[in-house]
């Protein structure tokens, strides 16, 4: 399984955001940073905006924010929120048209594959990934469990 540059751009985007709590930063300041297209940025803004991840404020002075704390932001969640394609194989679609369907035991060896996937990303938050100042001890986060992600 592949993620698409779309959710990689996005937690980009967040983890700049979570470390600049104190002020607004644009869409042309990130682009910059991470050397990505601004157009492409912009409609990761917007899907991030209305999945509640991020405020947007418009305007000269204008720009965005995290709506919630990088420890309430659950990367399961926003890998959710942003991939539209979880089918690893033709049968996980609908309308597929694979001769093995009900007869083949890979889907369902994939299927607990992408569960696991998910199940892991549910253990850390945005707060987990982001960097560590230089000079600061090297932590080893373990994940927590789906029960606490969510609380």
């Amino acid at each position: 399984m592949r993620l698409t540059s779309h959710t990689d751009y996005s937690m980009r985007l967040l983890i700049h955001l979570a470390q600049h709590p104190e002020r607004l930063c644009t869409i042309a300041e990130i682009a910059q940073v991470y050397g990505i297209s601004e157009a492409h940025l912009m409609k990761i803004t917007h899907q991030l905006g209305l999945a509640g991840w991020i405020e947007t404020v418009r305007g000269k002075g204008g720009g965005m924010r995290l709506a919630r704390e990088p420890r309430d932001i659950v990367l399961g969640d926003v890998v959710r929120s942003m991939e539209s394609d979880f089918s690893l194989v033709e049968c996980f679609a609908t309308g597929g048209n694979c001769m093995l369907t009900g007869n083949c035991g890979l889907t369902g060896v994939l299927e607990g594959a992408l569960n696991s996937f998910m199940r892991h990303l549910d253990g850390y938050t945005l707060a987990d990934i982001l960097p560590q100042p230089p000079g600061s001890p090297k932590v080893i986060r373990m994940p927590r469990r789906v029960k606490e992600a969510r609380a």
